[in-house]
């Protein structure tokens, strides 16, 4: 018989991959994992790959996994993914304690956190479509202003002829 298979909670072009139990703390992933939203999947590897974090090796782990799951399982062209999503979750906290003078003890906090990674396929022609720059909007929508003032000067006394 089997498990009857559940509607993928994606769209076709994406696919993800998650890491649990990662023992950094959230805020510390989440600044690894704020480097490499947005990006192209090569460009984002290539950033981790020479970052001095820690975890780094761990999100680049994940990162390649996603692609992976892209290109195998859901048949993606992984020259043209970007990282769509990188968050951060909780996880669980071990705490020990640190004994302290006097019969006292300190907590210590040891987090864990797990890190989604969402990979989209995007079609190289819409990102070569980029909206025209502002200096070129503002070169072809308004004349100078002493050209704009003759011009006005011009049309009437022309009027007034």
């Amino acid at each position: 018989m089997g498990k009857p298979s559940h509607q993928r909670r994606l769209p076709e072009n994406e696919a993800q991959a998650v890491v649990r139990s990662l023992r950094v703390s959230p805020q510390k992933l989440n600044l690894v994992a704020g480097l490499i939203r947005g990006k192209k999947v090569d460009r984002a590897l290539a950033e981790l790959e020479f970052s001095e974090k820690r975890i780094a090796g761990d999100v680049r782990k994940c990162v390649m996994s996603a692609v992976a799951n892209a290109e195998n399982n859901h048949s993606l062209d992984v020259n043209d993914l970007i990282v769509a999503e990188a968050f951060v979750g909780k996880n669980l906290v071990m705490k020990r304690f640190h004994a302290r003078g006097r019969g006292r003890g300190a907590p210590i906090l040891k987090p864990f956190s797990q890190l989604t990674v969402i990979v989209r396929q995007v079609e190289e022609d819409k990102a070569d479509k980029k909206k025209p720059s502002k200096k070129a909007a503002k070169t072809t929508s308004r004349k100078p202003a002493a050209k704009a003032a003759s011009d006005e000067a011009a049309a009437t006394s022309k009027e007034a002829k």
